[in-house]
């Protein structure tokens, strides 16, 4: 199965506009292609509930309750993603617990996503110390340490679940809820701070009057970004206020970064460009910033987008490792070891520095040459036009 939900969904209002199935959670390249069929159904809202749930496909099942409800498309994309996440124990804790709850309201699903993990859901009664175990680990946030459950009677305190007479049959296990309270996390317009994918910059986006905020996670799409403003109460991307809330990106990054400069478009370029950068490009990206000196997030988008105009050569130094790497590895010489004594490599290295207006300098993971291969084009994003001034940076080399 290639989805965690796949709804059918029309339009209540004028259920001869048709069907449409969309499997969930969408991905990020087909999110805005996705808003652009439901268009003809006239569905889609960023805030009203006006995808009407004809049938539903998941593991699941619980979810069928949701079959002739009413709801937003992002609410059931965000159910998707919690329960993605899910493993076998929290699976059947959330299924158990819908279930005992009879929740048939979306809002209150998402939130149960979020407290379900406290209840216990007995699926088989073979191993009753496990049973324990994981009871007691319920009953503290979902965890304990080695010493505590070398300690713990898992056996008895099976038992003593068990006898309590508490439990709830259900088609998903016996359930004890252990006094779970269903909190309202999800207030049915903003959604809760959720990482889902490998997204590195979270962005708490300043929120109109009367509204709370919600956190926007970069890259994201042109319509993912104007949908969560919106439920912010936030109309205009190049106006919208932000706070940097959650940064997981290069440190170099992060000392650049300007809640006041840089926009929303500026940002989410600069993410889109690092993330298609695999580990070593990342590395190299760190390097390329402290060799440039970007000023805002727009030059770093393109500093990401132009890594190929440089050369990074890790664990060089000294003028003379650069000149060994040079001439014996680099592949522009044939190098020969009956020679090695006779090669100057302090002077080669030397001389290729001056020639390439090179100096050395260190970043924070690792000493390093970094050359510039001919020109770098860097620029500034204006927000009012999303157009690029462009400059040219001198040809030079760096030794890192």
């Amino acid at each position: 199965m290639g989805y965690v939900i796949q709804a059918v969904l029309s339009n209540a209002q004028h259920p001869e506009y048709g069907q449409i199935t969309i499997p969930f959670p969408i991905p990020k390249e087909e999110y805005d292609h996705t808003i652009e069929l439901l268009e003809p159904l006239g569905i889609g809202d960023t805030l009203r509930q006006d995808c009407k749930v004809d049938d539903l496909d998941s593991f699941y099942t619980v979810l069928n309750a949701l079959i002739g409800k009413s709801v937003t498309l992002d609410e059931l994309d965000y159910l998707a993603k919690r329960l993605d996440s899910f493993d076998d124990g929290e699976a059947a804790q959330f299924q158990g617990m819908a279930h005992k709850l009879g929740i048939t309201q979306i809002k209150d699903i998402i939130n149960l996503t979020f407290c379900c993990q406290q209840a216990t859901v007995i699926t088989d009664f073979s191993d009753l110390k496990e049973i324990g175990q994981e009871h007691y680990m319920n009953l503290n946030g979902g965890s304990a340490s080695v010493e505590e459950l070398e300690n713990l009677d898992g056996v008895e305190t099976a038992l003593l679940l068990i006898d309590s007479g508490v439990g709830t049959v259900t088609p998903y296990g016996v359930v004890y809820d252990n006094c779970m309270r269903l909190e309202q996390l999800y207030n049915g317009r903003q959604f809760p701070e959720y990482l889902y994918d490998n997204s590195k910059l979270g962005l708490k986006i300043v929120p109109a009057e009367g509204q709370k905020s919600e956190l926007l996670w970069l890259p994201a799409s042109e319509q993912q970004i104007r949908r969560t403003l919106l439920r912010a109460g936030v109309r205009d991307a190049d106006t919208a206020e932000y706070v940097i809330d959650a940064f997981f990106l290069q440190k170099e990054v992060g000392e650049i970064l300007d809640e006041k400069q840089d926009s929303l478009t500026a940002l989410n370029a600069m993410s889109s460009a690092i993330a298609k950068l695999d580990e070593k490009g990342q590395d190299k990206l760190e390097a390329v910033i402290v060799f440039a000196d970007p000023k805002n997030a727009a030059q770093i988008c393109q500093l990401a987008k132009n890594l190929d105009q440089f050369s990074f050569i890790p664990g060089v130094h000294t003028p003379e490792e650069y000149g060994k790497y040079m001439i014996q590895e680099s592949g522009r010489f044939e190098y020969d070891d009956n020679l090695d004594g006779f090669y100057n490599y302090k002077s080669y290295g030397e001389h290729r520095i001056q020639q390439e207006d090179g100096c050395f300098s260190a970043y924070q993971k690792q000493w390093g040459s970094l050359l510039s291969k001919t020109r770098l084009l860097t620029g500034t994003c204006h927000t009012s036009s999303h157009s690029n001034q462009v400059r040219e940076m001198r040809k030079r080399s760096l030794f890192l």
